[in-house]
């Protein structure tokens, strides 16, 4: 191979070399672009999700403000059963004590 050959080759090896190159660009630049309207709907889409993860937060604060009242009523309406349960308790007592005087009473 002489000289004027060899340069003829490697002439037309860079040719193809940067021929597949530009190729390989312009796939990987084709599958790789990304559309305006996908931009839009990945916007719209975080958007959403923000909004949704900002109502999750509010829901989930009023459910922990509603059971704090919740547990709250129902420690008052505890204690209330406690104190009536015990005034019951003492009234039937009270009523046995004046059943048992009243019973002596009329018995003597």
């Amino acid at each position: 191979m002489n000289r004027t050959e060899f340069i003829i080759t490697t002439a037309i090896v860079l040719f193809i070399a940067f021929t597949v190159g530009w190729f390989a660009h312009w796939l990987v630049h084709r599958f790789t672009r990304v559309n305006q309207s996908d931009v839009a709907d990945l916007d719209r889409m975080s958007q959403e999700l923000h909004e949704a993860e900002e109502t999750r937060d509010q829901a989930i604060t009023y459910l922990q403000q509603r059971e704090a009242e919740l547990t709250n009523q129902l420690t008052q309406t505890e204690a209330e059963l406690r104190a009536a349960m015990d005034g019951l308790r003492d009234a039937r007592q009270e009523a046995e004590e004046l059943r048992a005087h009243l019973e002596r009473a009329a018995q003597g």
